[in-house]
């Protein structure tokens, strides 16, 4: 055997020092940081909420261009329009 303490041995551990008090500089940076993670969380959420209103939106004016083609298809089809003259009005 060797005269080597056990590898779970107390003695080797480093002593524990005491919890240094918080420097008022690291502190600070600390709070600036989470100020601005929560300033970035909320810009999030806005902009997330911006995307998603636009997407409805483009969504509803897809509908609307698509019904309107329709309708104007089955006016072609039906000959309206085809007795108007084409000419300019006088106002050109």
């Amino acid at each position: 055997m060797s005269n080597r303490p056990e590898p779970n041995d107390p003695n080797d551990l480093p002593p524990q020092m005491p919890d240094p008090l918080p420097d008022p500089l690291i502190e600070a940076q600390f709070i600036e940081l989470e100020q601005k993670l929560t300033f970035q969380q909320r810009s999030f959420e806005e902009l997330n909420s911006v995307v998603l209103q636009q997407q409805l939106e483009l969504e509803r004016l897809g509908r609307e261009v698509k019904s309107l083609r329709q309708l104007l298809q089955g006016l072609e089809n039906r000959g309206v329009g085809d007795d108007l003259p084409h000419e300019k009005p006088p106002h050109y």
